[in-house]
């Protein structure tokens, strides 16, 4: 149905662990929780491509050949203010991580998105990025994001997020077909005011607490 850079998560723990983030009733500090345990669960997969060398250690037995992370750089990139819950699980995998900032909000008039804040590591354009973003609705702050991370020079960027729309997937490969994409589960459709039903609801809000 996808194109091969479609990756959607079949991982029983990611499905039950996003069945809680929908129940309405479950609260702000178990919804800040789960959704970084997800981030976490996601980022394992979504580094599976990192490339391997081999350097030699002593165990308690013997030398050995091991293998060990190539050295390439790697960044997250949450868009504000919600993938800021993604960002912990993600560092939890790969500690040695730097972190970017895209701050987006949508012009009321042009309904695009418009950039108000964004801060790099002075190296990005060398390094492996990682967007990150809990819901791809209609897909225009992803689709920008990666655009900024492109003029900036980076070349392998992949985007993770916890709930897709069929929507945003079909925007995100038609404009950026060189992007891998991470979804914890892909619903059903866009409703008349942009929510991906049946979705989990304004994950910003749910995740800070201000509904």
């Amino acid at each position: 149905m996808y194109s091969e850079h479609v990756h959607i998560m079949d991982h029983p723990l990611v499905a039950h662990k996003l069945s809680i983030l929908r129940d309405k009733n479950t609260s702000t500090k178990d919804f800040r929780e789960i959704v970084s345990e997800i981030g976490m669960l996601m980022t394992y997969e979504a580094t599976r491509s990192l490339p391997l060398t081999t350097r030699e250690i002593e165990t308690p037995i013997c030398k050995a050949t091991v293998p060990t992370l190539d050295g390439k750089k790697f960044a997250v990139v949450p868009i504000l203010r919600a993938g800021l819950g993604l960002v912990d699980g993600v560092l939890r995998i790969v500690p040695s991580a730097r972190v970017g900032h895209i701050g987006l909000y949508r012009n009321e008039e042009t309904l695009e998105p418009v950039k108000y804040f964004c801060k790099m590591p002075k190296d990005v354009a060398d390094r492996d990025i990682l967007i990150v973003d809990p819901m791809l609705a209609t897909g225009g702050s992803a689709d920008a994001a990666i655009g900024f991370m492109k003029d900036y020079g980076c070349k392998n960027i992949k985007l993770m997020v916890l709930l897709a729309a069929p929507e945003g997937i079909e925007r995100i490969m038609k404009n950026h077909p060189d992007v891998d994409l991470y979804c914890g589960a892909v619903d059903d459709h866009l409703n008349e005011h942009g929510y991906i039903v049946p979705g989990l609801g304004d994950a910003g809000d749910r995740i800070f607490g201000t509904k």
